[in-house]
């Protein structure tokens, strides 16, 4: 297994390290990124958009706790999932409108979490916010008509997942329940909105960290795993596996950041840079200070060509 050593991108304020999540390209050298919540208390959130060339973060007040942001056809709008709605935040009046609201009506105590757009539409999940109760949603948004489709409701933590397209207009979907520990294949029917059969794709459950974030390695059949390590390490990982045997290839650490949250590719003009969030949740003020670099962005430059980041159309 190669090992790779990633280096500080960024360190944002320190109200914004909290929960940071939610990396996508916008264009070369410039990146979309979340904090999902200010604080162990914070009702709200943040977006923000790093030039990274200029080193200049743009941030945004959020009206609630955001799980995913998505670029849209208009550049001061985005898609973004929050509390229990998704809808179009406008940057420029700061406002947010909701398109779908009442998601996981059947429960509460649940707020929306990560999620992945496809031709078809976007496949996102839940987070029961006190993580005490396999009650959480996995969704499909369909595009054409906005209809929503509850695919499980027995979720704990509803985090990465990756979406394919499959002949004959089905998708292969890659999720995430995070205190499983495991990566599970499905195949989804957007027309009739229903899973098929799980199998599991990659099973991490002899590692002490929580995988959380996913990306797909373009051109192959390869994953990018965030690992979150709630317990005192030098350095976090993020784990680059096979989706078809479920082998670890290769091992990427972020040294003073043990929780690494999400993992997202970032186009420059020297190339592609894996890009990885991490987070400051819930360290003590001496667990914070054992790990310097908690709730900064990293970069490591891999020989792989970055993808387009889809643009949902208002």
């Amino acid at each position: 297994m190669q090992i790779h050593e990633t280096r500080v991108l960024h360190r944002p304020a320190v109200k914004s390290r909290y929960l940071p999540e939610g990396p996508r390209a916008l264009a070369p050298s410039r990146l979309l990124w979340l904090t999902i919540q200010a604080g162990a208390a914070a009702t709200h959130g943040e977006l923000h958009v790093l030039n990274a060339l200029r080193s200049e973060n743009r941030s945004w007040k959020l009206p609630g706790r955001p799980g995913f942001a998505l670029p849209t056809d208009r550049d001061d709008v985005f898609l973004i999932g929050m509390e229990r709605a998704i809808g179009l935040f406008d940057t420029y009046r700061q406002r947010f409108t909701p398109i779908v609201e009442g998601i996981d009506a059947h429960t509460d105590g649940t707020i929306v979490n990560d999620g992945e757009p496809c031709r078809a539409g976007l496949v996102f999940g839940t987070k029961d916010t006190a993580f005490a109760e396999p009650k959480a949603g996995l969704w499909f948004l369909r595009r054409q008509d906005l209809q929503l489709f509850c695919l499980r409701r027995d979720q704990l933590c509803s985090n990465g997942k990756i979406v394919r397209e499959l002949p004959g207009g089905r998708l292969e979907l890659f999720d995430i329940d995070s205190p499983t520990r495991t990566v599970v294949r499905y195949e989804l029917d957007p027309e009739a909105g229903t899973l098929g059969e799980a199998t599991i794709a990659v099973d991490l459950r002899g590692q002490r960290a929580v995988p959380d974030g996913m990306v797909l390695v373009p051109g192959t059949d390869e994953a990018v795993i965030a690992m979150f390590d709630p317990e005192p390490a030098e350095y976090g990982r993020a784990l680059w596996c096979s989706l078809r045997t479920g082998e670890i290839l290769r091992e990427f650490r972020t040294v003073g950041a043990a929780q690494v949250t999400c993992p997202a590719w970032l186009p420059t003009s020297q190339g592609t840079q894996l890009v990885l969030t991490t987070a400051a949740e819930n360290l003590s003020p001496e667990r914070l200070a054992a790990q310097p670099n908690a709730g900064c962005l990293f970069v490591c430059e891999v020989p792989v060509d970055a993808p387009t980041s889809p643009l949902w159309r208002c």
